[in-house]
This record gives C-alpha cells, structure tokens and sequence, in this order.
C-alpha cells in the first residue's frame, strides 16, 4: 500500500504543468545568482542572490497538487537551521596590490536583534577594512612603490545542537605579515551570545586559566624547542614583556567537544613564526567556578 502510495504522489507529481513563465524565471535567477558590479579596473563588489527559482518551483508544486500539498502538511516540522553564508566579497586585484575580504552573515535565528547586530557588525568590520586599504593604495600609489595585501575570512570552528563558533580572521601583509582572529560564540538553544565571563560565577576565571596556559607553554617547549613562547620558565633574548594573565574577555571559543579554547593573535605571546596560537583549557581545572554545564563539559 505504502508503495502504491508513493507512486501515485510521483506520477501526480510528474504529471504536473509547468507554467511557461516558470522557465524564464528560473533562467532569470540563475544568470543573476552571482551579480558583480565593475566599480574600478579588476575591482569588485559580489553578492549572492537567494534561490527564488527553487522557491518558485515549490510554491508552482504546492498550489497544484492537492496530494502534494496534504503530504506535506504530515510531515513534522524542523526547527529553524541556523547557519553562516556568505553576504557580500570585496575583491580587489592592481598589481602588488590585492585585497579579498568575505563577509559573513548569520541566518536562521528566531532572535532577529541578535542575528541582526551580529550581520550589522560583519558588515561594519569589512567595510571598514575596505575603506582602510583603498585609502593605503591610493597613498602607495602617489609614490609610485609599495605592495599591499588584505584578506579577510571566517570559518565555523563549532556547529552543534548547542554552540555555533564563528572566527573571523585578517591577515595584513605589509612587508611582513600579522593574523587576527575574534570569535563569537552562541547559545543555539537560548539564542543568545556567550561571553567569557558569563561563563563563570566570578573572576578568578582569569588566574586560574592563565597559570594553566603558562604551563602549558612551558611544557611544550621543553616537548619541542621550536615551540617559544614569551613566558617565564622560558629563557628570553629579548626584552619583551613576558605573558602574565589574559584579558576579562579574552578571544575564546567552545570547541566542538565543548572544551574551553583560548586563542592568541599573531605576536600576543609568541614570535611570529607561531602565528595563532590557541590553549584548550582542562575542564577540571575550571568546573567548580563554571555558572553551569551546559556548554563547558
């Protein structure tokens, strides 16, 4: 029966007119899936552009086949999916000067100010960075020498029923190069974001996780020389001030094993070479000051 079922629902499916205009709509939608802007010369704005020709076809299949339609209606329905796309690419390509910066955008989240001062700050953050390097360029330019390159990104460090990690990164290179990262860390369920002092009752969060990163800077270095941190157990050659303790609201993320990870930009507490360098904290260490469980196992 249930076979039988299903081969009706296909042929009424299949046995569906499709309207003329359907077909100029979905060829309208796909040329414009990716729309670029010429600005300058090798200089470009893009934008992704929603898939209204799947959005179409479903709405022509729910308003034309009443089995289709009914069937559908039985069907459980699925929380909200939450995710990170890509809203909008600054590329910029002149010579020794190059610039390609994704912007991130949140969408899914039932709380709108939220997802909405999340994708605002995106925005900001690039357009902001674009405005910057154009300015260098141009100043580069009017000496006729220089080289100049920007990227910016984000990867999806955690993606589970509870946590979403988001970091976006910039990378300079001016002669030598310096890497950024910042986090944002949210609460699936409660739809809200996770500060690191929220995550505890007080804070002694602070020393308590900045000696365990200091032994473990320690302890890697004694495992591999190549690993130098700027810390005392570590002999120094230079006068730099040694790391002491991290910030009340230091860059942090919750890992996809619920772990507490602290990271580090280029050059905070290490040479260079280390580029970013980041601390997964023991739980135990931390569990009789965490607010609760719910995130940090």
């Amino acid at each position: 029966m249930k076979n039988n079922n299903i081969e009706q629902l296909k042929k009424e499916y299949m046995d569906i007119p499709i309207p003329e205009e359907l077909d100029l709509v979905v060829e309208n939608a796909l040329k414009n899936s990716m729309i670029y802007t010429k600005k300058r010369k090798n200089r470009y704005y893009k934008t992704s552009v929603t898939a209204a020709a799947a959005l179409m076809a479903f709405t022509v299949l729910i308003n034309t086949s009443p089995v289709f339609a009914e069937t559908l209606s039985a069907v459980p329905i699925m929380k909200n999916v939450i995710k990170v796309l890509t809203f909008r690419e600054y590329i910029v390509k002149e010579n020794t000067y190059n610039a390609e910066m994704k912007v991130p955008s949140i969408e899914g989240l039932n709380n709108k100010t939220l997802e909405s001062s999340l994708n605002k700050k995106y925005i900001e953050e690039n357009k902001k960075l674009y405005e910057e390097f154009l300015a260098n360029m141009e100043s580069l330019k009017k000496n006729n020498s220089g080289q100049l390159g920007v990227n910016s990104g984000y990867v999806v460090k955690t993606d589970t029923d509870t946590i979403l990690s988001i970091g976006r990164y910039v990378v300079n290179t001016v002669g030598s190069s310096s890497t950024t990262f910042k986090y944002d860390t949210i609460d699936k369920k409660n739809e809200v974001l996770i500060s690191l002092p929220s995550l505890f009752k007080d804070e002694s969060y602070i020393n308590i996780i900045s000696d365990n990163i200091k032994k473990q800077m320690v302890e890697q270095y004694e495992a591999d020389k190549n690993k130098f941190y700027w810390v005392l157990g570590i002999e120094q050659k230079s006068t730099i001030k040694p790391f002491e303790k991290i910030s009340k609201d230091q860059n942090f993320y919750i890992n996809t094993e619920n772990k507490l990870v602290i990271s580090f930009n280029k050059y905070d507490v290490a040479p260079g070479y280390m580029g970013i360098v980041e601390f997964t904290i023991p739980t135990e260490i931390i569990s009789n000051i965490l607010v609760s469980t719910e995130y940090i196992k």
